[in-house]
């Protein structure tokens, strides 16, 4: 067997991909206009698939930090966090989120991909078990495999199933159970006040990965755990710089006092070049415009109702009520990919997604909203979609009451 054959089926894909236009996996955007536009292939388009949630890539307060911080400390570090490489922007940035989050530890990693492989290989080992939601990322599933404990799947977003399941664990043993608080895919809500009766009742830790919900979810943008009224009761958050945040790079919080020895613990955080001085303060300065303008969330949860509001009354399938996050569900991989391409073609990005990277091979139309993305782009989202989806046959009746 040579090394390539296990890429057998992808040729196959890339020509499918092909056929029906732009490639949606490798779209260029040439220039970012702003928050909520950019050029490709010398057109405007409308971005609707950015995960910009709180659309502050452009606020002139961010881009000032970032700038100052190469000014003042170059641009990279050139060292991982136990070398050279702990500046003190990482040590301000993690007060700053242990402030924000109320935990007493904060890691700040250079991704949110490393902040879960870093903190689920380093909390967890070979005599350890892990129990994941199905529908967990890919991130998460590398981490478990990096820990080398025993990982078993439950249901998703059943604390029933996941009940069961640690009911047939050894009494005493260290169990870890880890969720999203926010879907990336569907845009589905984990119940976490649920999962955090059942975790408690069994002894285990329950780890949180709200990368898609900080800054959309919670009186103060801490996320679904704070929304349900459960954040002192998560042993570990894990979260990213890459949405709400405007920034790159990634966390992970912690009340535990042992949680500190991930710093000797964690290899992607040993072993990374740390995150670069712009990124930090872009990052910094993200977390007090979060935390200094509420506007922001409501401006977003504006957005995130309209744009379900409207793609919902053309008939489309929608899979989850209102959030950050919008997902149409389109039959086939072939009409996902040349829905996506229409859509391209009238000058507004989503994200495609696609089997296997989605749960129950699905095939899904993405849009993440911004609280950036005025009325008029939110409608414009609207009759594009509806005006395509019209073209090729897929709108389903809608009932009145």
């Amino acid at each position: 067997m040579d090394l390539f054959d296990k890429f057998g089926h992808l040729p196959e894909l890339r020509e499918r991909l092909a056929s029906a236009g732009a490639n949606p996996f490798g779209v260029c955007m040439d220039e970012i206009v702003s928050a909520t536009e950019a050029l490709s292939g010398g057109r405007r388009i409308l971005l609707a698939g950015t995960n910009n949630y709180l659309g502050l890539t452009f606020d002139p307060a961010c881009i000032k930090r970032a700038q100052d911080a190469i000014a003042q400390h170059g641009t990279g570090t050139t060292g991982s966090r136990v070398a050279n490489g702990t500046y003190d922007l990482h040590q301000s940035l993690e007060r700053e989120l242990s402030d924000f989050l109320g935990m007493s530890s904060v890691l700040v990693y250079s991704t949110g991909y490393q902040a879960n492989l870093g903190t689920i290989a380093g909390l967890a080992g070979p005599d350890d078990t892990i129990l994941i939601d199905a529908d967990c990322h890919a991130s998460i599933y590398d981490g478990c495999r990096l820990s080398g404990a025993t990982v078993i799947r439950f249901r998703h977003n059943s604390p029933a199933d996941l009940d069961k399941r640690l009911e047939r664990l050894a009494p005493g043993s260290n169990k870890l159970v880890i969720i999203e608080g926010l879907y990336s895919m569907f845009g589905d809500v984990a119940p976490l006040a649920e999962f955090v009766e059942v975790k408690r009742r069994h002894g285990a830790y329950l780890l949180a990965d709200e990368a898609h919900s900080v800054g959309v979810f919670g009186p103060s943008g801490r996320g679904v755990a704070e929304q349900a009224g459960v954040l002192d009761e998560v042993d570990f958050i894990v979260g990213t710089f890459s949405k709400s945040l405007g920034s790159m790079g990634g966390f992970a919080a912690s009340n535990h006092p042992g949680f500190e020895m991930l710093r000797l613990s964690s290899r992607p955080y040993m072993f990374t070049a740390s995150l670069s001085p712009a990124n930090l303060a872009a990052a910094s300065a993200c977390l007090h415009e979060l935390r200094s303008r509420p506007e922001l969330r409501s401006n977003l949860w504006r957005n995130a109702r309209a744009l379900h509001d409207g793609l919902s009354s053309l008939g489309l399938q929608l899979t989850a009520p209102p959030s950050s996050i919008v997902a149409v569900r389109v039959p086939t991989v072939e009409l996902a990919v040349a829905f996506w391409n229409r859509l391209f073609d009238a000058g507004v990005y989503v994200n495609l997604a696609i089997p296997p990277g989605t749960p129950n091979s699905t095939s899904l139309l993405r849009c993440s909203v911004s609280a950036a993305q005025t009325p008029e782009q939110i409608t414009r989202i609207c009759d594009t979609f509806g005006q395509v989806a019209k073209d090729m046959d897929l709108l389903q009746p809608t009932t009145s009451a």
